[in-house]
Formats: C-alpha cells, structure tokens, sequence
C-alpha cells in the first residue's frame, strides 16, 4: 500500500485535512504516538510538524493505509515542556497502547522520553536536532533531523572556503543549544578554527546586547556563529545588526524556517546556514535525486496550508514514511520487527536527505544531505 501511496502523492493532493486523534479507535487500526510542540515558544517547530502528520495519515488512509489497516494519530501537545513530554509519552505507551511514536520537537523533550520508549520496546523517532538522541545508540530511538554536529561541520566547513578562522560563538541554554555549543567546541581543532568568545543566553533573555558586546570586542573575531532555535536567534541578529557588528554572521539549523525571517526582518540578510534542500526545492538541479521528493512535498503543504513550507514539517514528513515503509517490510506492527526495519531502512529519499539506517547509526544521513544557504532579501539563496 505504501508503494502505491507514494506513486499517487500528487493525485492526492487536493484531500481535505481532517483530524486524526480519536478518528478511529478500533483493534483494526495501527496507532502512531505523538508529542510535539504545537503552542508555546517551539510552536514553529510543533506547528507543520502536526499538521505534516495529519495530512499525510489522512492521504495514506485515502489510499488504503498501510498493511490493510487505517492509520491513527493519538497526539499531545507538550508545549515544549520536557516534563509533560514525558508525562505523554508515559500516556502514550501505557494508556493509549501506541505502536509506534514520533515526536518530540526539541531535543530536552525527546531526551525526557528516550528512557521511557527503551523501558518499554516502543519505537520512537524523533524530530529534535541534538546529536545524544542518537550518540551513543538506542536500542528503540531513531532521529530524522541533521544533527548539530553535522551542522556545526557544515559551517566549519563554509569558514574554512572563506578563510575564517578567528569564532566568536554565542549559544541558547536549552537542550538544542547546548548541545549545539558543545559541537562547536568539539569540531574547533578539526576544521582549524578558534573559538575566541564564547557567551550563552537563556530562553526568556529578550536582548543580548551585553553578549555580543562582548564578542565584538574579541581580538581577531572574524565570524560568528549562532547556536539555537526559537526567538532567541531572531533577537541575537537584530542586536548583531544594531551594534554594526561587520564579519560574516552564521545560525545553526535550528532556525531553518521563514518564521526566524519574519522574525528578524532586514537583519536576517547575508546570514548563513546549514539546512535541508527543502527550503531551496525549485532551486536544486533537475537531476538531483531529491528535488521530486522536496517539490512534491512543498507543493502539497503549501496548498494545503496558508503557510511556508519548513524543514520542520519534513522531519515529520520523513519520520511517517521511514515508519510506514519499516512496517509494510516488516510485514506486521510487532514492536521489535519494525525497531529492526527501521535500523535496516536504506535508500529511502527524504525531504532531508537519502537515510541508510544501521546498528550504529540510527540517522542514516551524512553531510552531503546539508545544504549551505545564504538570507538575501528575505528568502533562500543557495550557496552549495
């Protein structure tokens, strides 16, 4: 069935978006756990994640869903709140009785949830960016999003074609943030740059002035790097501009959405980026292998929803199709036969890249499905 609903995608575009929790409570169904970040400050993040998993359940039903079964969405909204993400998932697995979970918006919430989901054999693939969801690797815990080791590689990497060297580096607290950071800090040696300035900020700070004040003053400082989600980046690039701060400005993946744009506004120009072809999908070459997966899946979000397409909603997106396609080889919704098909999924073309799943690699992207981006005038230009 699977196969087939992905040769009719583009028939389908026109199906109505209905609500999936609770549509069809029945032994007959193959229920898909969720926990996201709908409200609240991460709701960018939540938001298309929700509204990705509805709509493409509501399209694979349409077509017959999966195994002969409908699919059913249980969904919480956590409100980025580490604790009820927890409290959810608890829900979720217990209570509710979910095959499969996919969720956790940011890194704090999925890493409140990874205990639980290898307590109790559920498989869980998660939207958060953080490289400890899957390093070291779970038994039950699998990731659709680039890391932010991959993506602190891909700016270390950008430095290094424009011969900066000299980093000034300013980073959120949460989870994301953190662990962003810590990357930086890590990959430094091997990409031949030097943090020189090094400041953080917390999630409710709503000007960071003192901190970039600082990192200006940094001896040598020839670029910065922005580690974080939410509003906080946003108001890190207004203060940057304000204080006339000249060399290269770069975020992190965390900020791959129009909303940190329209957040920003003009000071969002020139800023660069690691993020999925998603956001540049009529940009890539015709012979890019990715471009129908990206064009089809931005066309059909976009004309479904009064609102841009996000990397976001792809991580759901590639979340609901590594779990339909493990199941449909599986052959079957027990617990630990899908866990072992998810681990062996190979060659499956994503919104974020092509995922080959291993023991050891419970991602299954490499650098190469990163794209470098570049702001200018209020859009996405594509730099490599």
């Amino acid at each position: 069935m699977f196969r087939r609903f992905m040769r009719k995608m583009s028939v389908l575009a026109g199906v109505a978006v209905l609500a999936v929790s609770g549509a069809a409570s029945s032994a007959d169904t193959i229920k898909i756990g969720s926990f996201l970040a709908v409200t609240g400050p991460a709701s960018f993040l939540g938001d298309p994640e929700l509204k990705t998993l509805q709509l493409y359940i509501e399209r694979i039903n349409a077509d017959g869903g999966v195994l002969g079964k409908q699919l059913e969405l249980v969904h919480y909204d956590d409100g980025g709140s580490a604790g009820k993400a927890r409290t959810f998932a608890k829900r979720l697995i217990t209570a509710d009785q979910v095959d499969l979970i996919i969720g956790g918006s940011t890194t704090g919430a999925t890493m409140a949830v990874v205990p639980l989901a290898e307590q109790y054999g559920v498989p869980f693939i998660s939207l958060g960016g953080g490289i400890p969801i899957i390093d070291p690797v779970k038994k039950w815990v699998f990731k659709t999003p680039h890391t932010d080791r991959m993506a602190v590689q891909k700016v270390f990497g950008d430095m290094q074609s424009r011969g900066l060297t000299q980093v000034g580096l300013i980073s959120g607290t949460g989870g994301f943030g953190k662990s962003c950071r810590q990357q930086a800090l890590d990959q430094a040696d091997e990409y031949k740059v030097e943090i020189i300035a090094d400041e953080t900020y917390g999630p409710k700070d709503t000007d960071m002035t003192a901190q970039l004040t600082n990192i200006k003053g940094a001896d040598g400082l020839d670029t910065v790097l922005n580690c974080g989600f939410g509003q906080g980046p946003a108001i890190v690039t207004k203060n940057y501009r304000q204080l006339g701060i000249e060399v290269p400005f770069y975020q992190s993946h965390g900020v791959a959405s129009k909303s940190y744009i329209e957040l920003a506004g003009d000071a969002a120009n020139g800023v660069r980026l690691p993020a999925a072809a998603l956001l540049v999908a009529e940009d890539l070459p015709d012979d890019d292998p990715q471009k129908p997966v990206v064009v089809d899946y931005k066309e059909v979000f976009e004309s479904n929803f009064d609102q841009s397409v996000s990397t976001f909603g792809g991580h759901a997106y590639d979340a609901l199709m590594i779990a339909v396609e493990a199941m449909e080889r599986a052959g079957s919704t027990d617990k630990a036969a899908v866990r072992e098909a998810i681990e062996n999924t190979s060659g499956l073309m994503g919104t974020g890249g092509e995922f080959n799943m291993s023991a050891s690699d419970h991602l299954g992207l490499d650098l190469s499905a990163f794209r470098m981006l570049e702001i200018r005038n209020g859009d996405w230009a594509l730099i490599d």
